[in-house]
């Protein structure tokens, strides 16, 4: 028995089996395969017909340049398209396009939620991605009804609000975009106003001792330094003088009494020279170093004329052997020039003196200032950095609102990223369901497949050997001779009518089948 399986697994395809096989069971074979076909094709004729209107909605970018406008809407297509498609597909919509096309009014017993839910399962969008980029260029939007005229309607109106609803979103999402732009710019410009409130109230405070005053606070200091020098020298000066005034009075008034001097010439007329002669040394000696402008030259220069005056009064007055008259001459001459230049000179020297209190007190006070300096320099140098941050931030958010403004604009006049419809609305002329054509090729492989299970279904419930072979394989001798088929001319005339009606079926079934697909394909 294995031997007899494995040569039966190793033999060669029998065709003239096969061929056998088709002479017997074409009957069994053909008729189930026109069957089956008219069938399924026959019911594609049967099924309501569905007629499919669809548009092409292009994704235009935006016609303004991105360096010139940005979009402030990045919200990515795909993701917005999405949510769209959720809000025209939502109950709210869908109710109104019903009622406002009369959909499924022929269907009394549907109720709202039944025709929505029908209306939902017909529309279809597809979407057509750039096979570069994976970006979406365009989706297409298809509804599919009994009528081709409500299949067109409806997909218009899905087509806009697909249009409107892409509008209405950017628009919306621009414009929150700008709001919020706006009101972060405002609590900026409230931020920076408090920092430079801070910054004013500060250097209100310390006015003076400002690090941009530092240069000037050191040239007004040096200045107050030469003016206290020029006080001081002046001071010195005018008390020398005070001194030499003093001693001049006291060397007058003891030499008053003794009328003349040594070689008979009054007393006080030598010591008058005598000053005279100091003054034009200390004068030569400071014209050397300053000019005729230089205040203590121009007093010196005064003083020499006073000098000259009362040493030329002296020389003019009578002399007198009486001490008395000498006396009362002097008291009303030269001495009352002489205190009466004393007195001046102290008038000059509380002046410097309170020149020079005034001067250390300025000193004092601008010493002070470059003294606080640094820590004046670091707490403005905090406050300023606050404040240039503030700044910074309140600058980059006022570009910001300012394109924000720019991009809800280029929206508002459709420039920016939009929804717009390639080709009208389709008008089906053909349905779309059911495809004619294909159920003709439904159907012949449905007759195929059931004339083959017919024919294997009468193969394996016939026990009768229909070959040589077949007999040949059950005997366990060798057939020494055969005896031939002998046919009579009923017989003969019997098989030949079999055949031709083979051939006739087969004709039929050909030309049954070819018809109705050239019909399919020409009806759709």
């Amino acid at each position: 028995m294995p031997e007899l399986l494995e040569e039966q697994e190793t033999a060669p395809f029998d065709f003239e089996r096969y061929v056998d096989l088709v002479k017997r069971r074409h009957v069994y074979f053909l008729v189930p395969l026109l069957l089956g076909w008219l069938a399924v094709w026959g019911a594609s004729w049967v099924l309501p017909s569905m007629y499919k209107s669809s548009t092409v909605i292009l994704v235009v970018q935006p016609t303004m340049p991105e360096n010139y406008v940005a979009p402030n809407v990045t919200e990515n297509l795909q993701d917005r398209l999405q949510t769209i498609t959720q809000q025209i597909l939502s109950r709210t919509r869908l109710l109104t396009i019903v009622d406002k096309l009369s959909l499924y009014s022929d269907a009394k017993n549907l109720t709202a939620d039944d025709k929505i839910d029908a209306l939902r399962k017909d529309i279809k969008v597809d979407v057509v991605k750039d096979g570069r980029n994976n970006e979406i260029t365009s989706f297409r939007v298809s509804f599919s009804a009994h009528d081709p005229r409500v299949a067109q309607k409806v997909t218009g109106e899905l087509t806009q609000l697909f249009i409107d609803e892409n509008s209405k979103v950017r628009e919306q999402q621009s414009q929150a975009t700008t709001h919020f732009m706006e009101q972060q710019l405002e609590e900026a410009r409230i931020s920076l106003a408090a920092q430079e409130a801070k910054v004013k109230q500060f250097e209100a405070m310390h006015e003076g001792a400002l690090p941009s005053q530092q240069q000037s606070n050191i040239q007004i200091l040096a200045g107050l330094q030469g003016q206290l020098q020029n006080q001081q020298d002046s001071l010195n000066t005018a008390k020398q003088q005070r001194v030499y005034y003093q001693t001049l009075i006291e060397q007058y008034k003891n030499l008053r009494a003794s009328g003349r001097s040594p070689e008979g010439a009054p007393t006080e007329l030598g010591a008058v020279n005598t000053q005279l002669d100091r003054l034009r040394a200390q004068l030569t000696d400071l014209s050397s170093r300053y000019t005729d402008s230089y205040p203590d030259v121009v007093k010196l220069k005064a003083q020499i004329a006073k000098t000259e005056k009362i040493r030329d009064d002296l020389m003019a007055a009578p002399r007198t052997a009486s001490g008395s008259k000498q006396a009362s001459e002097g008291e009303s001459g030269p001495m009352l020039q002489l205190q009466s230049q004393l007195q001046a000179n102290q008038l000059e020297i509380q002046n410097h003196e309170h020149s020079i209190a005034a001067l250390e007190a300025r000193i004092g006070e601008y010493q002070g200032r470059l003294n606080a300096q640094p820590g004046a320099e670091q707490e403005l140098l905090e406050l300023t950095r606050g404040y240039d941050q503030s700044k910074s931030i309140y600058d980059d958010l006022l570009k910001k609102k300012t394109n924000s403004v720019m991009a809800t604009s280029m929206e508002q006049m459709q420039k920016g990223e939009r929804f717009t419809m390639l080709d009208p609305p389709s008008l089906p002329i053909k349905p779309d369901f059911p495809n004619h054509l294909k159920f003709c090729g439904f159907g012949l492989a449905a007759g195929l497949g059931l004339g083959c299970i017919i024919v294997f279904l009468f193969e394996f419930f016939d026990d009768r050997m229909h070959a040589e072979k077949e007999i040949k394989a059950l005997l366990a001798l060798n057939v020494l001779a055969e005896v031939p088929e002998v046919q009579s001319e009923a017989d003969k005339d019997r098989e030949k009518r079999r055949v031709v009606f083979g051939w006739a079926l087969t004709a039929i079934v050909g030309i049954c089948i070819a018809i109705g697909s050239t019909y399919s394909f020409l009806r759709g």
